[in-house]
């Protein structure tokens, strides 16, 4: 089992940054790929990014491309989303994921979720 705790979330203007943070315990950490998922009210869980275990792979969906950026730090067992040029667009409740090894972008490729935290942007 793989526990994700998911950080960082809060009400910004648009325009603003946040960065979100995942942290991950009970498996080994560098062995798994993690991507980065959304929902707003009324919608349907979307991707947003990943990154593979090696960190090579990151694909963004074209929304956020030029704004968003993933990074890991396996040292502290941890995945970051650093958004900048927030939309109201991108309000929405913003789920860290885990699986084995290699980035996928379909939610149902994913085996652990976190509880999320809420992304506010405001116009």
């Amino acid at each position: 089992q793989v526990q994700l705790v998911e950080s960082g979330g809060g009400l910004v203007q648009s325009g603003g940054s946040l960065r979100l943070s995942c942290a991950a315990s009970g498996r080994t950490f560098s062995n798994y790929a993690m991507g980065w998922f959304r929902q707003a009210p009324g919608k349907e869980r979307e991707f947003v990014v990943a990154i593979s275990w090696s960190g090579g792979i990151t694909p963004y969906v074209d929304s956020v491309k030029g704004r968003f950026a993933i990074s890991r730090d396996n040292a502290k067992n941890t995945v970051y989303l650093q958004m900048n040029s927030l939309k109201p667009e991108d309000t929405a409740v913003y789920y860290c994921a885990a699986r084995w090894m290699v980035a996928r972008v379909r939610a149902n490729e994913y085996d652990y979720w976190g509880q999320g935290t809420q992304v506010t942007v405001s116009s």
